[in-house]
Formats: structure tokens, sequence, C-alpha cells
């Protein structure tokens, strides 16, 4: 009897609170048992009721036993799996954390491009109203069709007729005159062309003051040309115009071998 209250001990200190009062009832029991019997040395009256207790005793123990064991499978399985569970929602949390440095990130940049956005769409509209106040001016003519033009016995205003561009009205060809409408820089151009034996040539005029004078002299009766350019910086009012010296013919038809133009590069 020593001995099974030993092993009752020991299973008792491995099994759980429900397990602990189930076996200690069955010690209980046994020890009420043992207290109403009247002793080992009784002999034969004991003995058949020692034979009978005995076996439910060891049966209890290994069902105790089978429990211990089944308990510490079932929680070493448990443990895995929360072990698992736990590298799971560690690796989804290192995720989610990673997804929202990435979403941080994006925000940061649309934010960025948002401003860079807005602060183009301002430059653009700048832009926009800037080029449409800005004054635009062109203009583009041809001398005449009649063909020859001089020689003369003064100096005389070309007058281009024949208009292609006239961007802001500021050439006349009713006074051959280009009046500036801004103050500006301007580009001016001419190409001059001569057919007849002689001198061939122009004058460019500001205003009164004659600023530019090109000449060639024609041996024969082919075309010739020449072609010339300036940038002025012009007031507003102030004109340009160009003028055929005296014995001097230039020659022109439909094919605009004499031409004038220019354009404003931007305003002052």
């Amino acid at each position: 009897m020593r001995l099974v209250r030993g092993l009752l001990v020991v299973l008792l200190s491995l099994c759980g609170s429900g397990a602990q009062e189930e076996g200690f009832t069955k010690v209980v029991e046994i020890r009420e048992f043992q207290e109403t019997a009247p002793g080992d040395t009784a002999g034969d009256s004991i003995g058949p009721t020692t034979k009978q207790t005995t076996p439910d005793i060891w049966a209890e123990v290994r069902a105790l036993r089978d429990m211990v064991v089944e308990l510490r499978v079932h929680l070493q399985l448990l443990q895995r799996e929360n072990s698992v569970q736990e590298t799971r929602l560690t690796a989804t949390e290192s995720k989610t954390s990673d997804l929202a440095r990435e979403n941080a990130d994006l925000q940061t940049r649309l934010s960025s491009g948002e401003s860079q956005l807005l602060v183009s769409k301002s430059r653009i509209e700048q832009l926009e109203r800037e080029n449409a106040e800005k004054p635009k001016v062109a203009f583009y003519a041809a001398l005449t069709d009649a063909g020859y033009v001089g020689p003369h016995n003064t100096d005389t205003t070309l007058k281009y007729s024949k208009i292609f561009t006239n961007i802001g009205s500021a050439y006349s060809p009713a006074t051959g005159f280009f009046t500036a409408p801004v103050k500006g820089v301007y580009y001016i151009q001419f190409t001059v062309c001569g057919n007849h034996t002689g001198l061939m040539g122009v004058y460019v005029y500001k205003n009164n003051q004659r600023i530019m004078f090109n000449v060639e002299w024609k041996e024969d009766t082919l075309y010739k040309y020449f072609t010339n350019s300036a940038v002025l910086e012009l007031m507003a009012g102030d004109e340009i115009h160009l003028v055929l010296p005296s014995t001097y013919s230039l020659y022109d038809d439909r094919d605009n071998h004499n031409t004038f133009s220019g354009a404003l590069l931007f305003p002052l």
C-alpha cells in the first residue's frame, strides 16, 4: 500500500488540477477504507478486500498516465502550431511594415508630383498670358510685276506692293514704310535683283537717317542678286524703308525677285 501511495503522489504532481482532484478523491477513499478496516494483521478478512481494490487503483494509475502523455503530446502540437503562427504573424507584420513604408514613399512622390504639376501649370498659364499680351509683328512683300524699275533722275522710295504676310499691319504698301508698333528689337531683310547692265542697289533708311547702302555693278543681262539683313532696336513709331538711288535700276516680275521683310524678335 505504501508503494501505491508513492505512485499516486508522483502522478498527481504531473497531472492538471482536474486530474489532481480526481486522484486526491481516490486517495481519500483508500484512506477511508483503510481506517474502517481492522489492519494488516487481520489476515483473512483484509486479504480479499485488498485483492479487489488493488487492480482498480492500477487501472486508474494507467489512465492517469495515458492522460498525462496525451496532454503532453497535445501541448507540444499546440506549441508547434503557435510557433508557426507567430512566424507567419511576424512575416505578415514585416510585409505590412514594408507596404506602409512604400505607401508613404508613394504618397510623398505623389505630393511632390502634384506640386510640380501645379507649378508647371502656373508657369504655362503665365507664358500663355505673356504670349497673348505680346505684340505679334511680321511682314513679307515683293516689289512689282511691272518688270524694270528705274533708272530715275532722283532717289525713289521703293513701294513693295505685293503683300504675302502683314501680321500686325505694320507695313504699308501705299508708302513702302514699315512702322514699329512697339519698342523692341526687329529683324529686317531685303533681296535685290537686277537684269540690266549698270548699277543695282538700295539705301536703307531709319526715319530720315540712311543706315545702310548696298550696291552691285551688273555687266550682262542675266539676273543678279544680293541679300542683306539687319537687327535693329526701334522705338514705337520708328520707320524703316528702302530707297532706289538715282540712275540705279532693279527688275521684278511675278517670280518676286525683289523682296522686303521683317519681324519683331522681342519687345523691350
